[in-house]
């Protein structure tokens, strides 16, 4: 991965632009969110890129993107699977349903599949208890799921 990317003319005015304005250092999320969109995930080459553009030290830059869970210094799968694992969702039965979609996707909780497709993760909570227990696929929430859902999410996902 190379500035010659053309990811990185996209992301070169975002960056630039940012470098305009009051604050300029506190766009770093803004930035980092906007290469995880356009990479899928924040490769080494893309931090250091960040790092020369708006002069913030790589090691900065890496602190943030490890803090924050969505973000992800590795390829993630085309969907990304949360389970809710805060109080609510738990007592719900969450864990029946992260061992569900580990069983079908055949991988485990922090891993992507072999073909790039699915990536299973877990979260605290997202603010939906009421759902109990909620999963999130990519920005689509799934709520009161059980086991027996499991083969039907997957379904859509892959339609």
């Amino acid at each position: 991965m190379t500035p010659d990317d053309p990811r990185y003319a996209e992301l070169t005015p975002y960056i630039e632009w940012t470098q305009t304005q009051k604050n300029r250092k506190s766009f770093l999320i803004p930035v980092l969110h906007k290469t995880q969109e356009l990479f899928g995930y924040l490769p080494q080459e893309t931090m250091d890129f960040i790092s020369v553009k708006m002069q913030i030290p790589t090691s900065r830059i890496y602190g943030v993107a490890t803090f924050y869970h969505f973000f992800s210094l590795k390829p993630k799968g085309k969907n990304r699977i949360n389970v809710c694992l805060g109080t609510a969702c738990y007592v719900k039965g969450a864990n029946d349903v992260v061992r569900e979609f580990e069983k079908e996707l055949e991988i485990k909780m922090g891993e992507t599949d072999k073909d790039m497709n699915f990536s299973l993760e877990c979260t605290r909570c997202i603010g939906a208890c009421g759902l109990a227990p909620v999963v999130l696929v990519n920005d689509k929430i799934y709520s009161k799921v059980n086991s027996k859902d499991i083969k039907s999410i997957l379904k859509e996902l892959k339609s």
